[in-house]
């Protein structure tokens, strides 16, 4: 992608018609499939907002479901190499890189994925500074458990994003965020709103009842081990990916490793992979009604609207 430098903004009645759409909601919900709907009825691209489709040879376990996007040109989606680290900075580069290409070339931004925190930060045009390892801290924090991790960045924030203490690696790349900010108070300002530049975006929530959205988790995990989600597990570990990076991405890459690692049986993988889904697919519903009580209007429509029905009601709200 060309450097955000070289490109040329679109006027402020440019970027009105071209108006940003998100399109959010818990995992198996039907996201993909709405947000390509309106890409090829509004000339638009999508925007991935997914934390884990970045990485390249995950497509299974992330979801990715590229079949579906068909002729609709796609973005943030396998730019990664696995067992590497991406995180909220590098996509909010990515990100407004990407945004400000595609209003260049008149095309309608489509923003699609179920990382509340991503859709969050890049729709109020926050920005975050790139946050150095520190050795010597994370020397000191090895030998803590994931509880005592958790106490510990509590001391610095109150705990909205719980995905910081899915693992023990991620607990201490969270406290060395917060570590840094402390030290470092310019960078932490950065992060304000008060300093964002936020988008103006047409958000839509897809609304699925906690049942229906439980039967097609289970029903959606099923087909993908039986599509063969072991064996991409398998490959990645087989290519050299270190196993503690795979269970780093956690879900079905915590649980189908331990799995393949001799430490779960089948069952007991299954069983604890399709609970740590459904309580993901709560968390996320927990992050977008946050984002209501911070500022955000979502749009809530059925999930299972028909397609006609669902576009309409969108126009509308455009």
């Amino acid at each position: 992608m060309a450097p955000v430098t070289d490109m040329i903004i679109p006027s402020d009645s440019d970027a009105n018609a071209l108006r940003a759409i998100a399109v959010v909601g818990p995992t198996a919900c039907g996201k993909t499939h709405r947000a390509v709907q309106l890409a090829s009825i509004l000339n638009g691209e999508i925007i991935s907002a997914d934390s884990r489709q970045v990485y390249r040879n995950m497509d299974l376990g992330t979801g990715k479901d590229l079949y579906e996007y068909g002729d609709i040109r796609y973005h943030l989606i396998d730019i990664c190499a696995p067992g590497s680290k991406y995180n909220l900075h590098k996509y909010l580069r990515d990100f407004n890189q990407t945004y400000h290409d595609m209003l260049a070339r008149g095309k309608r931004p489509v923003i699609c994925g179920g990382s509340g925190m991503y859709v969050e930060h890049a729709l109020n045009g926050i920005s975050l500074p790139e946050v150095p390892e520190n050795s010597e801290l994370r020397h000191s924090l090895s030998h803590k458990s994931l509880d005592q991790l958790a106490d510990i960045l509590s001391g610095y924030k109150q705990l909205h994003n719980v995905t910081d203490i899915d693992t023990r690696s991620r607990a201490i790349r969270a406290i060395e965020i917060q570590d840094y900010y402390l030290r470092h108070p310019e960078a932490a300002i950065s992060t304000s709103r008060r300093n964002a530049k936020p988008i103006d975006a047409l958000i839509i929530g897809l609304d699925i009842p906690r049942e229906e959205r439980r039967a097609r988790i289970s029903q959606r995990l099923q087909q993908r081990l039986a599509d063969g989600l072991i064996r991409e597990i398998q490959d990645l570990l087989n290519s050299g990916i270190d196993a503690e990076d795979l269970i780093y991405y956690g879900l079905e890459y915590k649980y189908v490793t331990l799995h393949v690692m001799g430490e779960l049986s089948y069952q007991e993988m299954f069983n604890q992979l399709e609970t740590s889904i459904h309580q993901f697919a709560k968390r996320q519903m927990t992050w977008f009604r946050g984002m209501e009580r911070r500022g955000s209007t979502i749009h809530w429509l059925p999930y299972d609207l028909e397609d006609t029905e669902f576009e309409t009601r969108v126009q509308e709200l455009l």
